[in-house]
């Protein structure tokens, strides 16, 4: 068995993975990756976005509520209507990656 060490300066931390894990489990899910892309260009309220993804309100709502409680996204309220953000930029480059990379297989 070998003895643990540090991490070397290309090794990532445990910790850092296990950071990097919670967001993508989040992410993992195709109306939050096109959430995210979504609002990587521009503030949308959850009208806009339900009208864009063909979803009810509340499943909108409640992607939203995920992601925001982990850190992922915020809102801005313009009067009554709010108006929800990408916070979190390694969000945006899982969706980078994903547009130069796609999903890893040969299609």
């Amino acid at each position: 068995m070998q003895s643990a060490s540090k991490p070397t300066e290309q090794e990532l931390e445990l910790k850092v993975l296990e950071m990097a894990a919670d967001v993508l489990k989040v992410l993992a899910h195709p109306y939050r990756l096109k959430i995210v892309e979504l609002l990587s260009e521009n503030r949308l309220s959850v009208g806009d976005l339900a009208e864009h993804l063909d979803l009810a309100h509340n499943a909108v709502s409640q992607h939203l509520s995920q992601m925001k409680a982990h850190g992922i996204l915020d809102v801005v309220r313009v009067g009554r209507t709010a108006y929800y953000h990408v916070i979190n930029p390694n969000a945006t480059n899982v969706i980078k990656c994903i547009k130069e990379h796609g999903c890893g297989r040969k299609q």
